[in-house]
């Protein structure tokens, strides 16, 4: 697999979000930077917005 290009960027939440955020993660096993990739991923993947991906040879379309 590929190794896929990361972009950083600062977010501003407030406190109260945040916590939730932080408690969640620690749920799930994952840091706070995991989940929040997770959560704008499933978000994206929900609304479709994921950009599509050929796999293999197959010449399937699936979302990543």
């Amino acid at each position: 697999m590929a190794k896929k290009e990361s972009k950083s960027f600062i977010l501003r939440v407030d406190a109260e979000t945040m916590n939730a955020i932080e408690a969640w993660a620690a749920d799930e096993f994952r840091s706070t930077n995991g989940q929040l990739q997770w959560i704008i991923t499933e978000a994206l993947r929900k609304a479709k917005r994921l950009p599509k991906k050929k796999k293999g040879n197959n010449n399937e379309e699936t979302e990543i």
